[in-house]
């Protein structure tokens, strides 16, 4: 059944990215036969459908002008297998979910998307979510055992690791040799159908994976489980600069940390209680016990004490939840902001060689100084992963003109330094236009390959990593003149759910 009503509509027409589209229909499936049914139908009639989870993406996966199908109502089931060390968890599972279903049997999900408390299983399934601890876990493609999905067809099928592929889409021996000379050499990447990765495993699960729904849509995941490690301790470390924080981080990744994590003086200024240095590195280490986690803490301090001017270190458990107390300090000091000014996620997910990380935060620096919209620069370093919160004031003249300006000289700058525009959040309808720049032209007609094979005729999230012919990225902000109108009511719980990061409130609350 499609909900047509306005505000239903309206209250789907925001995620927490920088878009506001509103839908022309919103459908909430509760079972895979519901499913099965939306998808043939919607093929029938070539609707277009936009699967979405808690709906906390920010490149606008989520959003779009045909159907929303809202995943997060059903699709709740979750078991655990301690024998096998799998989760099994519906679409709507979050993150946060599995790991406390899972915790008394001493096993967790490694990959901590930041979002985890509302991310959802198929959502970051989509996008191939990431997070602090991808320094040492990877993304959640390593954690990913099986996917049930229902196709562009209204099939079901069950992808399993190490199956192989039904032979859907095969890549030629041209194609094999031209996929190695255009991926990117970046430790993350969740930009664009992972080629790479299906072409050295053969298996049909790694197409899926991190393909924004745009290829089938995610209704159960089958999670890999590990143990959760007996020791923990870490250190937070301040530099005067960033070429001795570029420096110092191969030499903490070499100690195989589980975290480290970037604060830049863009932010640090926000926070009441940060030191005063020019960048923050937060590191976490992990290991079989309490001994040998001190331990490496102890030679960390030792091999930087020629180059830090701040370290503070924690030898437990407590201790690194009052070191890492600064980074959950970010959200609120943004909700802080004024009304005027607006925290805007356009250049928030680039991903560039570790030994490129210094030189492309001078650069954001740089370039925001030059277009005048004052930034927020933090991120995991350990990946040379960086997140950046725009904050244009929206009242001031020229201000989109300038922010567009901010999106193109900071692409310009990722492809100059062999980086990539989306390090785990997708590339959405945002950066989709841009995927051209990073793998070149041929590599981009097999993607178009790719989605010809999953979805001929083109129902799934249209526009996202291929994009619209009519593709710009700054159209249909959720601010500013221009914005698409919606009652006053819901448009003020939206702003709400996003200074609070509620992504998981239902939807049909806000129209009440």
């Amino acid at each position: 059944m499609l909900l047509t009503d306005s505000r239903v509509r309206a209250a789907y027409a925001e995620g927490a990215g920088i878009y506001r589209i509103i839908p022309s229909a919103v459908a909430i499936p509760t079972s895979r036969d519901d499913v099965v049914r939306l998808v043939r139908d919607a093929a029938a009639k070539h609707l277009a459908l936009i699967p979405r989870g808690a709906g906390s993406g920010m490149p606008g996966g989520n959003v779009g002008t045909g159907v929303i199908v809202d995943m997060s109502a059903g699709f709740s089931r979750l078991s655990i297998d301690p024998g096998r060390r799998i989760a099994r968890a519906g679409a709507s599972v979050t993150w946060g979910a599995v790991n406390d279903a899972a915790k008394p049997h001493g096993l967790r999900l490694p990959p901590d998307p930041s979002s985890g408390a509302f991310a959802t299983s198929g959502g970051m399934v989509s996008t191939n979510a990431a997070g602090p601890r991808t320094v040492r876990y990877g993304s959640v493609r390593n954690w990913v055992e099986a996917l049930e999905i229902v196709e562009a067809d209204g099939s079901i099928r069950i992808l399993e690791r190490g199956a192989g592929s039904q032979g859907r889409f095969a890549l030629t021996p041209e194609s094999r040799l031209l996929i190695p000379s255009r991926f990117p050499k970046t430790r993350k990447n969740s930009s664009g159908y992972a080629l790479d990765r299906f072409a050295e495993s053969g298996d049909e699960l790694d197409l899926l994976i991190g393909a924004e729904g745009t290829l089938a849509i995610v209704t159960e995941v089958h999670w890999r489980l590990d143990t959760i490690p007996a020791g923990l301790a870490g250190l937070g470390v301040g530099f005067a600069d960033l070429d001795t924080m570029t420096e110092a981080v191969p030499f903490l990744v070499s100690l195989r940390p589980s975290a480290v994590e970037l604060l830049d003086e863009t932010l640090l200024r926000l926070l009441p209680e940060a030191p005063t240095v020019a960048c923050l590195l937060l590191v976490e280490f992990e290991r079989e016990s309490a001994a040998a986690a001190r331990g490496v803490v102890g030679d960390a301090v030792r091999g930087l004490k020629q180059s830090a001017i701040h370290v503070e270190t924690a030898v437990s458990r407590e201790g690194l939840e009052q070191l890492w107390s600064i980074r959950r300090q970010a959200s609120p000091a943004l909700a802080r902001l004024p009304p005027t000014q607006r925290s805007l996620q356009v250049i928030e997910d680039g991903c560039v060689p570790l030994d490129a990380l210094g030189t492309y935060v001078a650069g954001l620096r740089e370039i925001a100084a030059q277009r005048g919209i004052p930034v927020v620069i933090f991120g995991h370093a350990g990946d040379g992963h960086v997140h950046v919160n725009a904050l244009p004031d929206i009242t001031r003249p020229g201000w989109h003109e300038s922010l567009r300006g901010l999106f193109d000289d900071v692409t310009n700058l990722l492809a100059r330094l062999g980086g990539i525009p989306a390090g785990e959040h997708g590339a959405g309808r945002l950066r989709a236009g841009v995927l051209e720049r990073f793998y070149g032209r041929d590599v981009c007609e097999l993607f178009r390959a790719v989605k010809r094979a999953y979805d001929p005729l083109s129902i799934l999230n249209p526009g996202v990593i291929i994009p619209a012919t009519d593709w710009s990225p700054l159209a249909t902000l959720k601010v500013g003149a221009d914005a698409a109108a919606i009652p006053d009511d819901i448009a003020g719980k939206l702003r709400d759910m996003e200074r609070s990061a509620a992504w998981a409130t239902p939807k049909l609350e806000l129209i009440r």
